[in-house]
């Protein structure tokens, strides 16, 4: 191999980044970025915005599609095939034992509690990896200013996200052709880029490979085979007229419009889960988001729980765990068979646009206007995790904490799970298991 990159250590690392990936996408994609440029040096820092841009454009887990596309770089489509599948594995089988667990058993205090843990150290993982990102993307005034600007939009205004990314592109292309300084992409897009590793020093270089090259019979050839995949599944649960064909179209079409990632499409799908399905109570969408937040993997792993659920209360002739599983396998497939369909399909276009100058200032830009999304997420998290109750300011988004409902054993745990991270630098993992470990240990206390 030209890159030096054996089998052995592609599947161990992703593995590893699978394992970690914890804490959304602002969480996974950092540990990626640790791993597979920092750590191991497959690829350079230029190369990894560029790849990241082109995903924060697509429907669906941006993160998972990075380690597709990144897996696709190094080792052809089977290389992206097992980065993918890989990335998911570990967060589907968590997420369908604890959707199981949920179905049988219901909320347990001990697993609350542990649950509780968990998420204060979550947010930290997200606030480490709001940090991480920005100081790599926002590399002038300029880009801080769309990053705030895309705050605001998102958090006060309620602007829809698409309109952030086109909005953002534009001023990125625009800047760029009127050659104003601060949308230059030099310093995030090009092979001498001051920023991190050079793509020069990288084990894949600044070259594109051979197999990254556009080609309409191979485009041609990817469609052929990944839209049947996606969709003849659907097509066979449409014959049976049961849940799974409500579950094959409505995830079907979610794994086409979820821009943002998962909480961008979380209020439309708790709405139609609850409203017109029937298929969760109201407030069951934050346990399964809860159980998302706290196992590796893709956010968005959270509709698995969705179809889990809407398929064990509606199980027709199955036993009601064996219709459950299958709801959360076919969500679980039409929602990631998409994914690879758009890097297989797309990558290589991308590829060959790498060195446009006009473009990376677009993409330098979304990247800068995604950090502010990210931050938005972050914040909110934190609201509904340390407090009770928010209260909604009329005619905007915009969510202010109710302080009386400020739990003080969540603001703790918080608090230790950044001095954790930030100052000891302890690691995700032990900073996830003592979080963990504590809740628990307030639960069997009675303090909590």
């Amino acid at each position: 191999m030209r890159h030096g990159v054996s089998w052995r250590e592609a599947l161990i690392t992703w593995g590893r980044v699978a394992l970690l990936s914890f804490g959304g996408p602002a969480g996974q994609i950092a540990v990626m970025h640790r791993i597979v440029v920092e750590e191991k040096r497959w690829i350079g820092e230029s190369r990894f915005l560029h790849a990241l841009n082109y995903c924060m454009l697509l429907p669906g887990p941006e993160a998972q599609q990075l380690a597709v596309y990144i897996g696709w770089l190094m080792h052809r489509t089977l290389g992206g095939l097992v980065a993918g599948i890989l990335f998911v594995l570990p967060g589907a089988a968590a997420i369908m034992a604890l959707s199981i667990v949920y179905a049988v058993y219901g909320a347990v205090g001990a697993v609350q509690a542990l649950f509780f843990g968990l998420k204060a150290a979550v947010l930290a993982v997200v606030v480490e990896a709001v940090l991480r990102i920005g100081r790599r993307a926002l590399r002038n005034r300029t880009m801080v200013a769309l990053a705030a600007a895309a705050f605001l939009a998102i958090f006060v205004v309620g602007v829809p996200f698409p309109w952030i990314i086109v909005a953002a592109g534009l001023a990125g292309y625009l800047g760029h052709r009127l050659g104003l300084a601060g949308f230059q992409p030099a310093g995030a897009h090009g092979p001498s880029a001051g920023h991190g590793l050079a793509e020069g020093q990288s084990r894949l270089g600044e070259a594109t490979p051979e197999h990254c090259r556009p080609s309409g019979r191979r485009l041609a050839l990817v469609l052929a085979i990944a839209l049947p995949l996606w969709l003849v599944p659907v097509a066979v649960a449409l014959g049976t007229g049961s849940v799974f064909a409500d579950i094959g179209l409505f995830f079907s079409k979610m794994a086409v419009v979820t821009f943002g990632g998962a909480y961008a499409v979380l209020a439309y799908v708790a709405q139609e889960a609850v409203q017109a399905y029937g298929w969760l109570r109201p407030g069951e969408m934050l346990d399964g988001l809860g159980m998302a937040e706290t196992t590796p993997g893709p956010l968005i792993m959270v509709l698995q729980f969705v179809g889990f659920m809407a398929a064990f209360r509606t199980p027709g002739a199955l036993d009601p765990l064996v219709a459950g599983i299958l709801g959360g396998l076919m969500t679980t497939w039409v929602t990631f068979v998409p994914c690879f369909m758009f890097i297989f399909a797309g990558g290589p276009y991308i590829e060959a646009l790498r060195g446009n100058r006009a473009l990376g200032a677009a993409l330098s830009a979304i990247t800068a206007a995604v950090v502010g999304i990210i931050l938005n997420l972050a914040v909110w998290f934190a609201l509904h995790t340390m407090f009770g109750e928010v209260a909604a300011v009329p005619h905007l988004a915009l969510e202010l904490p109710v302080w009386s409902s400020l739990d003080p054993w969540a603001l703790a745990l918080a608090a230790g799970a950044m001095l954790a991270l930030f100052r000891l630098r302890l690691g995700l993992i032990a900073t996830l298991a003592l979080c963990a470990a504590a809740g628990v240990a307030l639960h069997l206390l009675g303090l909590r």
